[in-house]
This record gives structure tokens, C-alpha cells and sequence, in this order.
């Protein structure tokens, strides 16, 4: 017998279960990069994700007889509703085997949260931070997730979400640069030059970490401005940004972090992150005893590099910032610290003028994640 119960937040026992169900569904799927436990519990704890400051989300679980077959996480960012003046409900921690009557029963329980609340259509997956991967995986099976960056699910999931209605909302695509096809066209080199020049930009390098988190909440704010016109974007809470100082910066290297500056102000910037997939198969979701010194000395070794964050204020952008933005991804992950492959993750197709700039330097699309929707009235 099927049933679909809600996990109570605060009974530990059923927060593992909702947890350790995806570890147990991925544990031989060698693509699979499993998340640090930590990280993995947080969005379930609402004293401290910021999501809650603002916004609610329950959890549900499949059963049947007795064991975990499936999850689901139903929510409202009503600081996105009221941004853009819609009543989108959003699922996320979709994660089921492969059954139909499991997909239905999960997504049946979370369209009734949302219209208990009044809302009328359902997007997802789509997660409680701006810093959650986005989508289903639809293309790229075989080649294993970018860290814990994106979503990474078997080939049957798409399917499911499909035959229960819905339809394409978004494609978020990802693209490789090995390098020896990244080349840096003179037209953009001669364009970045020219914007340090004449258009009164450049590049802030950072000396240590240090100095990088000294520096988080302005970029952090500025980071939220850049994508006021994308699909996903609503203003960000002090608790977002905060997240993102705790979840993002202090994991970063100083080095690989850019800003473009016009005067003493952000206006662009560029993320980039060590690869430490490997790592975090190995750790199995646990940090110690030995986790994070493999984690550190994976970032050291790596020769995989991904771009996790780019952009330039709209005000900004025909000023030559997108030029000096791809100057300095070439300069900074190729040139200086002898990295072979850049991975660019996961960038909407929103971004169009991002996508045919990727396109020129002889990217090549080999991922793509589908944010689904569909109409529940």
C-alpha cells in the first residue's frame, strides 16, 4: 500500500528518512556526487535556512509498506510572488524510483499544499536558495555533476514529470571548454582592453581569503542586481546574502574570484570554483574525520575548473564589461594556474547574448537541466 506522509521538521526520525532516501537511490550511480550531510539537512531546518525568514515549504514522503520510495518538497517564495506578481508554487527534492504511481502520489500532495494556499501553477524544480541548482537533467546522463552546483537524476525522471503534465518552463544548459579549443578572440581582447581604458573599468584581484569574505556583502548585493532582468530573479533578503557568504565564499579560492569594477564600484564579476567532485564522492556526505583535508587537497589538484557565477550590471552591459568578464576567465583559469578544463554551469537560456558568447569561444552544450510547469487551478 502506497501512502504520502508529511515530515514533521522537527521529528528527527523523519527528517533522516527524507534525507538518507537519496543517498540510498544514488549510493551505485557513479555520475552522482552526494552532498555533505550538513548541507544536505540544512533546507530542513527552519531556524536557520533563510528561506524561512520569508517564505514556507513542507516536506513529503512515498511509503509503501514500510520503505521510502519517493520525496518531495512543496514551497511558496513569496518574495518572488509578489516581485513578479504571480501565484507560482515551486516543487523541489523530487526524488522517487522509477514508478508512476509513486511521481503521482508526491506530486498530488504538493499541488494540494499550493492550492490550499491559493496558488495556481506549479514550477520546479527549483529550490529554497538562489544558489540551489535548477531543473530536471534531460541531456547528459553519462557525464557526472559539477560538485553539488547542479541536479543530477536518472534518465527516467523527465519522463515521469512529463506524463504528469507538465511542460517546459526553462532550459538551463551547460557548456564545456577544454583547453586547448579555448581561445580568446583578439576582436574580445582588443574590446577589454579598450574598456579598461576608455570605459573606466577594472579587474579587483583578491590577495587572500581573507579579504575575498571582507568583501562578500557588497558582492553578494550586487550579485542580486545583475540578474534583475532573468527568470529567477527576486530581491534578495540579508539572509540570502548571508548564505551565500557562509555556503559560497568560504569555500572559494581567493584567486579564481573576479570583480569588475568601474571607479569603487561592482559592477561585474566572475566565480569560479576548483573541482572537488571526487572529493566529495569519497567523503560519502561526511566531513570528518577526514573529509575536509581530502576536500582541500582536491581543490589543489584538480584540473577542472567551473564557472559557477557571471555577469555584469545591466547598465554596464555593450560597455565592453562581457569582453573583460571572458578575458579574464581565459587569463585566470587557463594562463595562471594550468587548468585544462572549464565547465560553465549551468546558464539559462534566458542569457542569450551569454549563450552565443559561450558559443564563440568554442564551448560545447553537453548538459541541460528543464524547469518544468504546469497549471493547477
Amino acid at each position: 500500500m502506497l501512502t504520502i506522509e508529511k515530515v514533521e521538521t522537527g521529528n528527527k526520525p523523519q527528517v533522516k528518512r527524507f534525507v538518507q532516501f537519496y543517498y540510498d537511490l544514488y549510493k551505485d550511480c557513479p555520475e552522482w556526487v552526494p552532498p555533505l550531510f550538513v548541507d544536505a539537512y540544512l533546507p530542513l531546518n527552519r531556524k536557520k535556512h533563510p528561506f524561512f525568514e520569508h517564505s514556507e515549504a513542507d516536506f513529503f514522503l512515498a511509503v509503501r509498506d514500510g520503505k521510502v520510495v519517493g520525496r518531495i518538497c512543496a514551497g511558496e517564495n513569496k518574495l518572488f510572488n509578489e516581485y513578479h506578481k504571480t501565484r507560482n508554487a515551486q516543487f523541489y527534492f523530487f526524488d522517487s524510483i522509477d514508478d508512476l504511481d509513486v511521481a503521482k502520489a508526491l506530486f498530488e500532495a504538493a499541488f494540494d499544499w499550493a492550492r490550499r494556499r491559493g496558488l495556481d501553477t506549479m514550477i520546479g524544480p527549483k529550490g529554497l536558495s538562489p544558489f540551489d541548482g535548477y531543473g530536471v537533467l534531460i541531456e547528459g546522463f553519462n557525464h557526472r555533476q559539477m560538485m553539488t552546483m547542479m541536479n543530477y537524476n536518472y534518465a527516467y525522471y523527465p519522463k515521469l514529470v512529463e506524463a504528469l503534465g507538465f511542460k517546459k518552463e526553462v532550459d538551463f544548459v551547460s557548456c564545456y571548454l577544454p583547453a586547448e579549443a579555448f581561445k580568446i578572440p583578439e576582436r574580445v581582447e582588443r574590446i577589454a582592453q579598450w574598456a579598461m581604458k576608455r570605459g573606466n573599468l577594472w579587474v579587483k584581484n583578491f590577495k587572500s581569503k581573507k579579504e575575498l569574505v571582507s568583501w562578500a556583502q557588497r558582492i553578494g548585493r550586487t550579485y542580486n542586481k545583475t540578474f534583475i532582468n532573468n527568470w529567477e530573479y527576486y530581491p534578495f533578503t540579508q539572509g540570502d546574502v548571508d548564505y551565500a557568504v557562509q555556503n559560497v565564499f568560504m569555500v572559494a579560492d581567493h584567486r579564481l574570484i573576479k570583480l569588475i569594477m568601474h571607479e569603487d564600484d561592482i559592477v561585474g564579476f566572475l566565480f569560479a570554483f576548483p573541482d572537488a567532485s571526487e572529493a566529495l564522492k569519497r567523503a560519502k556526505g561526511h566531513l570528518f574525520p577526514f573529509g575536509i583535508v581530502d576536500l582541500l587537497l582536491e581543490m589543489k589538484r584538480t584540473k577542472t575548473v567551473s564557472g559557477n557565477g557571471m555577469g555584469v550590471l545591466p547598465e554596464f552591459q555593450g560597455t565592453g564589461g562581457n569582453a573583460l568578464l571572458y578575458y579574464e576567465l581565459g587569463k585566470t583559469v587557463l594562463d595562471n594556474y594550468n587548468f585544462k578544463f572549464v565547465e560553465m554551469t549551468q546558464v539559462a537560456e534566458t542569457t542569450k547574448q551569454m549563450r552565443a558568447d559561450l558559443k564563440n569561444l568554442n564551448g560545447v552544450e553537453y548538459k541541460n537541466h528543464r524547469v518544468f510547469r504546469k497549471e493547477i487551478k
